[in-house]
């Protein structure tokens, strides 16, 4: 059975999509722990982070990096804070979060509520301002 992120990948599920290349794709958390959150997922439906082959895990790490500059512009923080859990969806992902204090970079932070109006003009910022 595909993941929810291979059903939002092929666009069974829709998302607020931040960047996107031919192998992968960078879309907002819908439970997001800090404004902007977002999730960098590869294209390839692969349960676990690590069992990446090398290539693949280094450009998931770099355009991971391209969608943190994009937040980094588009949303006021003092840093852009990296995740890896790994264990909440069966598809390897990184979890983008601007944050303004550390304690903000924690599944067990408490999750923020944004209407779609203003979810989808949280992508569209970042969207414009990745390169």
């Amino acid at each position: 059975m595909p993941s929810i992120f291979t059903r939002i990948i092929n666009g069974e599920i829709p998302c607020y999509k931040v960047a996107e290349s031919e192998d992968f794709l960078a879309f907002l958390d819908i439970n997001p722990v800090a404004k902007g959150h977002t999730l960098v997922v590869p294209k390839t439906e692969l349960d676990y982070l690590f069992d990446m082959d090398d290539e693949s895990l280094a450009g998931l790490m770099v355009f991971a990096k391209r969608v943190a500059k994009a937040l980094d512009k588009a949303i006021e923080c003092k840093r852009v804070g990296v995740m890896v859990i790994g264990t909440e969806v069966p598809h390897a992902h990184v979890h983008l979060i601007p944050f303004q204090r550390e304690s903000q970079v924690s599944v067990t932070a408490p999750k923020l509520s944004f209407s779609k109006e203003e979810m989808a003009a949280i992508a569209t910022n970042i969207k414009a301002a990745f390169v």
